[in-house]
């Protein structure tokens, strides 16, 4: 079997998850919460976030969730409504500060460069903002790789909705079997089965070899890292 398109997760596949999103959510939340402890306090409970060390409890809805996932709690804390403006501003907001600590797993840019020179159609599918992927892409060197990005607002769903991952193979032209999703989590993997396209998961997200038992039975093929995918190409 020979794959021709390779659409990627972002967080916990292309950049650490802790290392970008810990402290950009804990800015975000003390912005939102404008000095007040109880209710920054109450934002870190409802998101499963350990203050101490800037990090996410794998119980966390923010880990693999999109903006919708949390922004209900988090406007109802704030005493904000829940609607699309107050998901605009958070959106912008962790925009902004995930750039200040984006850290790439392995080299993003060094790998897409020699997966585009073999001809594989490349993408990213994440269930973050576009305007944050598309931003982030910018910053790892991959975007002049991969035209195609979407994100939970692009108008395909989110995952483990299969609409972001069906999109990049009308995008492409390639028959499902053709193309792969390289993820991280249980979202990643269904919406690859969902969308009939091979399911590749990365022991790079949060939890770590820890997660392989739990994505092993889902993915078709299970690697470390997406240091590890042209050794995996090479073998199919």
């Amino acid at each position: 079997m020979g794959l021709k398109g390779l659409v990627f997760d972002k967080d916990g596949t292309l950049i650490d998850f802790d290392l970008t999103w810990g402290p950009a959510f804990d800015a975000v939340m003390r912005h939102l919460a404008r000095g007040d402890g109880e209710r920054l306090a109450r934002l870190m409970a409802v998101s499963h976030y350990v203050a101490e060390e800037k990090r996410f409890l794998p119980s966390s809805p923010l880990v693999a969730g999109s903006t919708d996932a949390f922004a209900p709690a988090w406007a109802d804390i704030l005493g904000r409504a829940p609607d699309l403006a107050f998901r605009t501003e958070v959106d912008a907001l962790l925009a902004r500060h995930g750039l200040d600590s984006l850290t790439p797993i392995g080299a993003p840019a060094a790998l897409f460069a020699r997966l585009a020179a073999r001809g594989v159609a490349l993408g990213v599918a994440t269930n973050d903002s576009e305007a944050s992927a598309r931003a982030q892409a910018a910053a790892l060197g991959i975007a002049g790789h991969c035209p195609f990005v979407a994100g939970y607002d692009s108008g395909w769903g989110a995952k483990p909705e299969p609409g972001m991952v069906a999109a990049f193979v009308a995008a492409t032209g390639l028959a499902p079997r053709e193309v792969a999703l390289v993820g991280d989590s249980l979202h990643d993997l269904h919406a690859a089965r969902a969308a009939g396209v091979v399911a590749i998961a990365v022991l790079s997200g949060p939890r770590r070899a820890a997660a392989r038992a739990e994505v092993e039975p889902h993915a078709d093929h299970v690697v470390d890292s997406i240091e590890a995918l042209e050794a995996l190409l090479d073998a199919l």
